[in-house]
């Protein structure tokens, strides 16, 4: 995720057709849906904590599997700690996607808002957020209360990465409502400092190619 300077130079006539566009998605998904949205995405600026990075970028020409651990206050269990475990596997989709146009798979935007994935792309964009055009899916391992509160449990499973020297999983902290912003707000974060090192691997790739042909 980063932000597209680039989109503040749209002319008006691109401007208002996305602004039509997320105002048609906006009324299948019914303004509730939007409202959500937009408190959900403010709560998750102002409380995701990333904890721990997974330390390797994210890899420019397969599939990347980002395994996380999230944590959030338990609403139910009063005290104790929320712990959702999964991965992200973020990989080129199956067709080539126009600039922009990320396709988000398994975040249950559509049963926790009543609103579709290309709404959320939408709502992302005309903030000024955009991610690369690839396929992001989600898949959920595991659901656990941890018996202790939040502050204590990010120190226990920060440690116990450590322990096990687990440099992949990446542990973060947020609200249990809006759990979907908290791990696209991580793997935008994780984008943004591979594209760097995807310049250089891309490049370092095309001169071996070259010097080898």
């Amino acid at each position: 995720m980063y932000t597209r300077e680039t989109y503040k130079g749209l002319n008006d006539n691109d401007r208002e057709a996305d602004g039509s566009r997320l105002h048609r998605c906006s009324e299948r998904g019914g303004r509730l849906g939007e409202m959500n949205l937009e408190e959900s995405w403010n709560k998750a600026l102002a409380q995701t904590e990333i904890i721990r990075f997974r330390i390797s970028y994210l890899s420019t020409f397969e599939a990347t599997a980002i395994p996380y651990i999230f944590l959030a206050e338990s609403t139910v269990n009063i005290g104790d700690t929320l712990v959702r475990r999964g991965k992200i596997i973020v990989q080129k989709p199956a067709i080539i996607l126009p600039e922009d146009m990320p396709q988000f798979d398994g975040f249950d935007f559509e049963k926790d808002y009543q609103v579709n994935a290309d709404m959320v792309r939408m709502f992302l964009l005309v903030r000024g957020i955009s991610f690369p055009s690839l396929k992001y899916e989600h898949e959920i391992s595991k659901l656990d209360i941890h018996e202790a509160p939040l502050e204590k449990a990010k120190v226990y499973f920060k440690e116990e990465l450590e322990r096990v020297e687990d440099v992949e999983t990446g542990l973060i902290a947020g609200p249990e409502d809006t759990w979907q912003f908290s791990l696209l707000i991580y793997v935008g974060l994780l984008i943004s400092k591979s594209l760097p090192s995807d310049l250089r691997r891309i490049w370092e790739r095309f001169k071996d190619k070259f010097q080898k042909g």
